[in-house]
């Protein structure tokens, strides 16, 4: 049976995203899985200025909809080594973006948050040994006490390696909803703690799709990675 116009409105309504929020969708609201009650979402002035970075000959973008122990991220770096490897190609000349968004946003939220919120716990993802609930991210800077191989697959060395790394500003609401909750904070004050919790570089959109779709627009070809 086809979907109508009405379907698709009661389904929003039942997702709870809409609650408490003027018809038209702003910046701040989680995604439909991660909505939580919260206050409604304030003006935001988003930073563009990441597109002028989307240069040379090779670009593309790696969309996370699923945190998938962190696979978009790994796809976007053996992307640029294997281009080299094959092509020569100076990482100068590559572009690669990583897009996080709805449960893949999380891995834009650093270790502190993970361990407050006990997000591991609450999104069933379990350490490295696969025993207990993971307490920091699987990209984190935790990571450092890795072996020099497998640090480059962490997000701050994305970052520092050129990689441009967009967060999705609606799941990023659904954070602060956390956070508020996990620390007892009014949604103000927890909206900017969460900012604080964001790995440094990461730069957040009015929602993940926008993001992807203006990194295409910039040049970039698209990949499903997780």
């Amino acid at each position: 049976m086809p979907h109508t116009r009405r379907t698709f409105l009661s389904w929003l309504g039942g997702t709870s995203l809409l609650a408490g929020m003027p018809s038209r969708l702003a910046a701040g609201a989680p995604s439909p899985e991660d909505a939580t009650p919260h206050a409604p979402p304030v003006a935001e002035t988003w930073d563009m200025s990441w597109t002028g970075r989307v240069t040379g000959r090779y670009k593309a973008v790696f969309d996370s909809p699923e945190l998938s122990g962190g696979a978009a991220l790994y796809r976007a770096v053996w992307w640029c080594e294997h281009y080299k490897e094959v092509y020569g190609v100076a990482r100068s000349d590559m572009t690669a973006v990583v897009v996080l968004r709805h449960a893949g946003f999380f891995m834009a939220m650093n270790d502190e948050f993970w361990s407050v919120v006990n997000l591991g716990k609450a999104r069933q993802v379990r350490d490295a040994q696969g025993k207990k609930w993971a307490k920091v991210s699987p990209v984190g800077a935790a990571a450092a006490a890795a072996t020099p191989s497998e640090a480059r697959f962490t997000l701050p060395n994305f970052i520092a390696d050129g990689g441009i790394a967009l967060a999705c500003g609606w799941t990023f609401g659904g954070a602060a909803s956390m956070l508020a909750k996990a620390e007892k904070l009014e949604m103000p004050a927890a909206r900017e703690r969460a900012r604080t919790l964001l790995v440094p570089g990461v730069i957040l959109q009015p929602n993940g799709i926008f993001a992807a779709l203006r990194a295409q627009e910039a040049g970039c070809s698209y990949i499903n990675a997780s």
